[in-house]
């Protein structure tokens, strides 16, 4: 029984850890907001997010395995350098704003316990900074999840809030009302959110780092992950749409801790979103970060590996460093943060596009014989990046006002 579970625990790896990243500050909102302004409708757009999530990131994890290369470097090494730039770029901005958005979340956690921007934000990058500046991918891994695992504590406030049952399947038959703009706005949020382009640069990445070399066991982590991070947008919809249904707009930490506050009580609705939110944005600087530091290091054919002391690999350390200290930054001077996170949405919104053309075009150049997409796999990514495409170019639209 202890073999099989250590054998089970050694799967978990960049699966989990990225799905769980996808969770963060702003996609906890965002499923609040659905629940609240429409009940649980939107829980089948959760659960068909699943099987979208894992096809994508499994051909992420298939590319890795069976190259033993990033993401970028394989851009760099079929498309030319220049296009490995680009798309190490446009990750590097994408990155800088996510942060925006993740620091911005624990700032927002402080506050619910009276603590300052101005100390919780250096605090996050501090910690950040040693967790990832003293080496040791597996150690960092480890940490990650664990973070990540805090986000679970949202299926026990959606227990507490006492749903009715009926109601909650409901949700899943209920008609879909597309013709109303509030409802497809919600359904493009939730659906842009699914996939960020950072997650496809860090998971290649990670499971190169990892020396990960089982597509099995790859593939259980990566569903693992995907059901995981789903259910937990699921529970916070529930709990919402339990608690807070027709209660208006949701923009803050703060706002769905006072929200649900009569349901939960005052101290527990802290301690709940304190612990998941914090847990989901702490983890979320680490991927996104690490994601854009691996990308440009393998732009530029630079070492980047975290098993690596800082004096052999100074660029990829040093990345990693400006880019958290330029998120909390950001978050410190802003006077806006709200406007700046819708840009930053709208950001990755034209990113993902690409990154998923990159993907696909990478599937059938670089993927060897024993490793090749079959008609099925073909047919189910095109099922699944053609709508995420098609999503992500009208959430754009939506936010742009077109």
């Amino acid at each position: 029984m202890r073999i099989r579970l250590l054998a089970a625990v050694a799967v978990l790896g960049p699966g989990l850890m990225v799905m769980l990243a996808d969770t963060d500050a702003g996609s906890v909102v965002t499923a609040a907001q659905s629940g609240a302004t429409w009940g649980y409708r939107l829980l089948l757009v959760e659960a068909l997010l699943v099987p979208v999530l894992y096809v994508v990131m499994e051909l992420v994890a298939r590319l890795a395995i069976a190259t033993g290369k990033g993401f970028t470097e394989l851009i760099r090494e079929h498309f030319g350098g220049r296009w490995a730039a680009v798309a190490a770029g446009a990750l590097a901005v994408s990155v800088l704003g996510a942060l925006v958005t993740e620091f911005a979340g624990l700032a927002g956690v402080g506050e619910l316990f009276g603590v300052p921007r101005a100390v919780t934000v250096p605090l996050a990058a501090v910690l950040l900074l040693a967790l990832v500046l003293s080496g040791g991918y597996r150690r960092v891994e480890i940490v990650g999840i664990a973070l990540g695992s805090l986000e679970l504590v949202f299926v026990v406030a959606a227990v507490q809030a006492r749903p009715s049952v009926h109601a909650v399947a409901g949700g899943f038959v209920s008609a879909q009302p597309l013709g109303k703009n509030g409802y497809v706005a919600l359904v493009a949020a939730n659906v842009g959110a699914v996939v960020m382009p950072w997650m496809i640069f860090y998971q290649q990445s990670a499971l190169v780092q990892g020396r990960r070399r089982s597509l099995r066991a790859v593939r259980l982590d990566v569903a693992l992950g995907a059901v995981t991070t789903q259910v937990v947008m699921a529970a916070v919809l529930v709990a919402a749409a339990a608690t807070l249904h027709g209660s208006g707009s949701l923009h803050t930490v703060g706002d769905l801790a006072a929200a649900l506050a009569p349901a939960l009580g005052g101290t527990a609705s802290r301690v709940v979103l304190a612990l998941g939110v914090g847990g989901a944005a702490l983890l979320a600087c680490i991927v996104v970060s690490l994601a854009a530091a691996w990308s440009v290091a393998e732009a530029l054919g630079r070492p980047r590996s975290l098993d690596t002391k800082i004096r052999r690999a100074p660029l990829f350390y040093g990345l990693y460093t400006a880019v958290v200290a330029g998120g909390a930054a950001l978050v410190l001077v802003s006077g806006s943060l709200v406007r700046l996170a819708i840009r930053v949405e709208i950001f990755n919104a034209l990113l993902l596009p690409l990154v998923l053309v990159f993907l696909a075009l990478l599937a059938f150049r670089a993927l060897p014989r024993p490793y090749a997409l079959r008609r099925r796999h073909r047919l189910a990514l095109a099922a699944a990046a053609g709508p995420l495409v098609v999503i992500a170019l009208l959430w754009a639209g939506i936010a742009l006002g077109l």
